[in-house]
């Protein structure tokens, strides 16, 4: 993986747009990330980081301290990193979430997320980068570019295919800390493992490890599950056994069930014996009883025939009479159909003649002249013809009526596409309009954005001469209180200068006095016959005298204290005075030429240029936006303008054709109409006339069917009345019966022969020949069929009992045989399993005490120590080398990923806690570069063509900082590109290519490269 380009802004320390072509540096191979403590060198790992995961570790969980407090709401925040892989080049654009400025209105809002992902195409042009960082979320092979996810959760999962490095492994290959490599020099066996657990994702073994504990205390559970219920079955069968079999204390093993099963099949046979025995008994009993019952039930039913007989017998004659008025009825109603029929007739003729004279009449009044066969007139037409002419007419109005019948549909298309072509050719002008206008004002907006432009740029200016103004009013007040002061340290000065010759004066006074005393004290100290202390004589003729109080050496100390007290007063005052009159020409200077009323009047003037530059930047952003919606609407409009058009002329077209259309169909109509208001009124009257005529003969052609009818109804009556003997209409209308009288009297006589021929066969059957007169009794056989029945059924239940305890007690075998198998299979899986999770836990049989995933681990560590010691040997001059450390730990705790240093001059390992600090350095790194060389191995044999190390070589002497620096020249010579960040000065004399951070005055950061050309 190589980090080829970051650009970001708004991000960490960095306000302005910022941008590092790590390429640059291809050609030194090892560059230097420096600057001052907190300047910001790694926030620029930070970015990558950023980037790649959407997170920064160091910030996790406070993604809003992503975003540069230095930002105003308006700026932008956001991270673009390119890279390469397997041959691709890809680019990330993300963003945090942070506050930024409304787009409406005044205050900030919560900007979400915003991640996008995209892959050089090789086939596209890549003329022509993205610059600006609104422009990176844009769709398309933009400059080379295509776009491959647009979301955040997408670009993660597409990621996530692409490098298969997680976030924790990156860290540890990419972006080397070396403090965090300390931590997993001298971690303990726990800590190691959780490391390394993140970085190889052996997580998967932990499971294993769960899942074989948890399916060893699943098969303890089955196992003893199995047992209680093996004594739970022993019980149930316990219960279907005999009293005295059940009992025991024997061993309730498989033959004890079988046993069991024995006794009760025995028990079970004796008991079907007993309910057969019992079942014959009672099929005899239920025969017996079922002969004489017969018998009884063949005496009644004879006794009930002789009984009905006679009472029939008794109702003959009635019912003769029923016979015989029956008969008439029914001969009645075979003519009555023939007289209705005839009444039905009648009615219908004189309808339909009544029809016709209705219909001659309306014919008459339509037509205007009488039918040919009902008058005299020998020149009128006959009905049919004037049916065909009439049909013959209509036919040729239908195309016409057609036609005419769309006018009011192609008036109002008319009327509609009139109204869309005036509102087309309004959209049109406005279009036009607006489009015509838009270059002036667009024209008017861009002379004042640039005047706009030119006044807002003056606000640094404008500041600066603000910051001044107020500056010279402070100044101007400063130096007119220092005046004050200077008056006031002049007249101190004026009295001390006074003082001072005062006691100066006094003190000169008193020397002189004292000089001219001399003599007359050095008298007053002659003692006779002792040498004079001035000429040596030992007499002293004539001592001279002391004129008043002589001046002692204390009143001479006292002068001079007194004088250069007053002294030391004079110089401090001049002191004051000088210092002061410094001052206030240094405020008087500062405060510049001019009065105070000057001074407000610059300030005032200068604060109304910041105020006015700063609405003139305001405005500058709003006409910037108004510029771009014009444009915008005027792109829309131009494009809109050809599609309204080609709307326009379509709807001309459409509006011709209508009006062509509606000439034509007028000229047809007008043709067609024959003195008629329309062909629609034509075709009315002509349809009117053609309905009257077609009436008129369907009456006349029924009138003379309904009298036809007439009389052959009429015929049939008559021969009727002959074939069925009666005399007239008159007698038949006398014998006629309703249907419910005849179904009545019909009813009544079968019923009476039905009964009657029932009660003969009964009687005459054989089975009621020769049956004793008296009855029997029945009693005594009811009596012994409810004996045998009870005995039946209490052999039956017996049976039944100990049936279903057979079925019971054969489940329950069942079961216990099953359970005995399982049971069997389950000690020997159990036992496997048992054995298998104490190996994978770590326990006895396992020796190493290692578990599954430390074993995996450890394997992985020793990759590990195998690549760092190579590179351990080359910096501590084969001195040190690394072990791996799989011996049991302190009290028997977990083992399999310890640690320890070699030392080559003892021949003894010893921990990595005793190196010292440099040493601990150099393994550290060497550590950390074979974990980083194992890993991406891992991660399916990624080259690291970039790498970075953070920190930790200020704590390396001289020669080992160089020859920590041989090993990373090393790296470079196997085609690395490598970052350091460091604060050694050595290393930027021995690294020229260089990544400056600098701190603005502003406070933020930037960042400058330096290349060794």
């Amino acid at each position: 993986m190589k980090i080829k380009r970051l650009k970001l802004a708004g991000f960490g320390p960095f306000k302005n747009e910022q941008v590092v072509d790590f390429e640059h540096f291809d050609d030194d191979g090892i560059f230097l990330i420096t600057g001052k403590t907190g300047a910001g060198k790694s926030s620029i790992l930070d970015a990558v980081c950023f980037a790649l995961y959407g997170s920064v570790p160091r910030y996790e969980g406070t993604e809003s301290q992503l975003r540069s407090d230095h930002c105003e709401p308006g700026d932008p925040t956001y991270v673009e990193l390119e890279f390469g892989l397997n041959g691709h080049d890809y680019r990330i654009f993300r963003t945090p979430k942070y506050l930024k400025a409304k787009k409406r209105g005044t205050g900030t809002t919560l900007s979400a997320p915003d991640a996008r992902l995209d892959i050089r195409d090789p086939d596209t042009d890549d003329a022509g980068a993205v610059g600006a960082a609104g422009a990176v979320g844009t769709a398309g092979a933009e400059g080379g570019w295509r776009g491959i996810a647009a979301r955040p959760v997408d670009v993660g999962n597409e990621l996530a295919r692409i490098l298969p490095l997680k976030q924790d492994q990156f860290l540890q290959v990419i972006l080397l800390a070396q403090n965090r490599f300390q931590r997993f020099l001298l971690a303990k066996t726990d800590d190691r493992r959780e490391v390394l657990r993140t970085l190889f994702g052996t997580s998967r073994f932990q499971s294993l490890e769960t899942e074989l504990i948890t399916r060893r205390k699943a098969l303890d559970d089955e196992l003893t599950g199995v047992r209680v219920r093996l004594d739970a079955l022993a019980e149930a069968a316990a219960r279907h056994r005999p009293a005295a079999a059940a009992s025991g204390t024997a061993a309730r093993d498989l033959a004890w069930f079988d046993a069991a099963t024995a006794e009760l099949e025995q028990a079970l046979a004796v008991a079907v014996a007993a309910a057969s025995a019992a079942d014959a008994a009672l099929a005899d009993a239920t025969a017996a009883l079922r002969a004489q019952d017969e018998m009884r039930a063949r005496q009644d039913r004879r006794d009930t025939a002789a009984a009905g007989l006679a009472v029939l017998d008794e109702r003959s004659a009635v019912v003769d009479a029923d016979r015989e008025r029956l008969a008439a009825a029914h001969r009645a109603g075979r003519v009555l159909p023939q007289i209705e029929a005839e009444s039905a007739a009648l009615d219908a003729a004189l309808e339909a003649a009544r029809s016709e004279v209705a219909a001659r009449e309306t014919w008459l009044t339509v037509h205007g002249s009488d039918v040919d066969d009902q008058n005299d007139d020998q020149d009128a037409v006959p009905v049919s013809a004037t049916i065909d002419l009439l049909l013959e007419q209509l036919g040729s109005l239908n195309d016409v009526l057609a036609a005419e019948e769309e006018l009011p549909a192609i008036n109002a298309g008319i009327g509609s596409a009139e109204a869309g072509l005036s509102e087309v050719q309004a959209t049109l002008d406005g279009l036009q309009a607006r489009i015509d206008a838009a270059p002036a004002l667009l024209d008017d907006l861009d002379r004042d954005l640039a005047v706009l432009a030119r006044d807002a740029a003056r606000e640094p200016e404008s500041v600066v001469s603000l910051a001044r103004a107020v500056a010279a009013e402070a100044a101007a007040a400063e130096a007119a209180a220092l005046e004050a002061d200077l008056d006031a340290a002049r007249s101190r000065h004026a009295a001390a200068a006074a003082e001072n010759a005062d006691a100066a004066g006094h003190y000169r006074d008193l020397v002189a006095k004292r000089l001219a005393d001399h003599a007359g004290e050095l008298a007053g100290r002659l003692v006779p016959g002792e040498p004079c202390g001035v000429c040596g004589s030992t007499t002293h003729p004539h001592p001279a005298e002391a004129p008043g109080e002589p001046v002692t050496d204390a009143d001479i100390e006292a002068a001079l204290a007194d004088m250069t007290r007053a002294q030391g007063d004079l110089g401090s005052s001049n002191e004051d005075v000088l210092t002061l009159g410094a001052r206030a020409a240094a405020s008087r200077a500062a405060a510049g030429p001019g009065t105070e009323a000057d001074r407000a009047a610059t300030r005032a003037a200068a604060l109304t240029a910041v105020e006015s530059a700063r609405t003139a930047a305001a405005r500058e952003t709003e006409l910037g936006a108004e510029r771009l919606r014009l444009r915008a609407e005027l792109d829309h409009a131009r494009e809109t303008l050809a599609g309204v058009r080609s709307g326009r002329d379509d709807a001309a077209t459409r509006l011709t054709e209508l009006r062509g259309r509606r000439i034509a169909i007028e000229e047809r109509v007008n043709r067609q109409s024959a003195g008629y208001a329309s062909v629609t009124e034509r075709a009315e009257s002509l349809r009117t006339e053609l309905q009257a005529g077609r009436t008129l003969e369907t009456a006349r052609a029924l009138s003379g069917e309904r009298d036809r009818a007439l009389a052959a109804a009429s015929a049939a009556v008559a021969e009727r009345l002959a074939a069925e003997g009666f005399a007239d209409e008159a007698e038949v209308v006398t014998a006629r019966l309703t249907p419910a009288e005849i179904a009545t009297r019909e009813t009544g006589i079968r019923a009476h022969d039905d009964q009657l021929a029932a009660v003969r066969a009964v009687l005459a059957e054989p089975e009621l020949a020769g049956l004793p007169g008296a009855a029997l009794d029945l009693e005594p056989a009811r009596a012994a069929r409810t004996a045998a029945a009870e005995a039946r059924d209490v052999a039956f239940a017996a049976q039944g009992t100990l049936a279903v305890r057979q079925d019971e007690l054969a489940v329950v075998v069942a079961e216990a045989r099953a359970l005995a198998a399982t049971s069997a299979t389950l000690l020997v899986t159990q036992a496997q399993v048992r054995e298998l999770a104490a190996v994978v836990h770590g326990e006895e049989p396992n020796t190493k005490r290692m578990k599954l995933e430390t074993y995996v681990l450890a394997a992985q560590l020793e990759e590990i120590i195998l690549a760092a010691n190579g590179r351990l040997r080359d910096m501590t001059g084969g001195r040190y080398v690394l072990e791996h450390d799989d011996s049991l730990q302190y009290r028997g705790t977990q083992s399999g990923l310890g640690l320890a240093i070699l030392d080559q001059h003892t021949g003894r390992a010893r921990p990595t806690q005793s190196l010292s600090g440099g040493e601990t350095f150099l393994a550290s790194l060497a550590l950390a570069l074979g974990l980083a060389e194992v890993v991406s191995h891992q991660a399916g044999g990624i080259a690291l063509d970039t790498l970075f190390v953070d920190e930790g070589f200020g704590s390396l002497d001289s020669e080992t900082l160089e020859t920590a620096m041989s090993t990373l020249d090393g790296l470079r010579a196997g085609g690395r590109t490598i970052g350091l960040i460091s604060h050694v000065d050595s290393m930027k004399e021995q690294i020229p290519a260089k990544l400056e951070v600098t701190v603005t005055d502003q406070g933020f950061s930037e960042i400058a490269s330096t290349v060794l050309v």
